[in-house]
């Protein structure tokens, strides 16, 4: 039999990272959606040739016929409809990030443990090949010891474009990219410890952060940091640092549109430049088969979500205060 799912949200990425990827495999199918109104769900129905729209999310959520419920509301709903579904015996999928505090995680954490399903947070980079190799070297000391982790996610979207400017739907450029910026941490050297900070004047339309500065202390040393804009140029990068040189991501959501190829650039100090390739790969498709074969093991917490929205929420909320305080504190 194969796994049905339901789609909460008519949305672009329900499209790119579930019905595409569940295309082309015969052990899913999307079975249903709702959306924010019956004739948006209606509409989206008829448009990908799903079998069922449904009224509301709560009678998606209660349909005897899924197992598996995908999430893509506005950032502040993720926890709500999770919750709900988990509560219903589904399975779910919420894109990144999975809630936006300690409090809503444990409750998730909890639901899904009650009904012995999986909650799992949509981050499209986890599981990448780079990981493993950025983690290797940290830990063969190829380059000498890690000392320092600098990201920078921009995207250039037109004001008043949706969710992404409403803070009160958790909004906000950190809200966008954190996600990407954590699971790397994670990733390479973990997040156990680390202490959060952050910077911004929220001075965007709405008072959401339209950039974003944020630090990460671990206890090793390293200094983890993100600048988070949704003002232009485009950007997606990665810096190692090293005693004895750097390792680069340039770029490192461009799988997100398909197919392609990242490279990783290792610049030795006072030495030769070295790129190491991975084959090209399209991070929906990548993440919907790990996904799909995590959904066929048993259910277990995952303790990775919580560490990292705990940190999300303990850099956003520093943002604020200081901001509040002095409205121009330094991350």
């Amino acid at each position: 039999m194969p796994r049905e799912l339901g789609l909460i949200g008519a949305t672009a990425i329900a499209v790119r990272a579930v019905l595409d990827p569940a295309r082309r495999r015969e052990d899913v199918r999307v079975r249903a959606i709702a959306a924010s109104t019956p004739e948006r769900a209606e509409a989206f129905r008829a448009e990908h040739g799903l079998p069922v729209a449904h009224a509301d999310y709560r009678s998606l959520v209660r349909d005897e016929g899924i197992d598996t419920v995908y999430v893509s509301l506005h950032n502040s709903a993720h926890a709500r409809w999770a919750a709900e579904a988990a509560r219903a015996g589904k399975h779910v999928v919420v894109e990144k990030p999975l809630c936006l505090g300690r409090r809503e995680a444990h409750a998730l954490r909890r639901a899904a443990g009650d009904a012995g399903v999986h909650v799992v947070e949509a981050v499209i980079t986890t599981g990448h090949p780079w990981q493993a190799a950025v983690r290797e070297l940290v830990a063969s000391r190829e380059l000498g010891e890690l000392t320092g982790i600098s990201s920078h996610i921009a995207f250039d979207l037109p004001p008043g474009a949706g969710y992404r400017f409403r803070p009160e739907l958790g909004g906000g450029a950190f809200h966008d990219t954190a996600s990407y910026w954590l699971d790397a941490v994670q990733a390479v050297v973990g997040l156990g410890g680390a202490t959060a900070s952050g910077h911004s004047e929220f001075s965007g339309p709405n008072g959401v952060d339209l950039e974003f500065d944020a630090a990460l202390r671990l206890p090793s040393g390293v200094r983890a940091e993100l600048r988070a804009s949704l003002v232009g140029p485009y950007r997606a990068d990665h810096e190692f640092r090293f005693t004895g040189g750097k390792a680069r991501l340039r770029n490192f959501l461009r799988p997100a549109a398909g197919p392609f190829p990242v490279n990783l650039v290792l610049q030795r100090d006072g030495g030769a430049r070295e790129v190491r390739s991975f084959p090209a790969v399209s991070y929906h498709d990548a993440q919907f088969d790990r996904i799909m074969a995590l959904l066929a093991r048993p259910a277990r917490p995952d303790d990775a979500v919580v560490e990292r929205i705990a940190v999300l929420e303990s850099a956003y909320l520093n943002a604020l205060e200081r901001c509040a305080r002095t409205g121009r504190a330094e991350a």
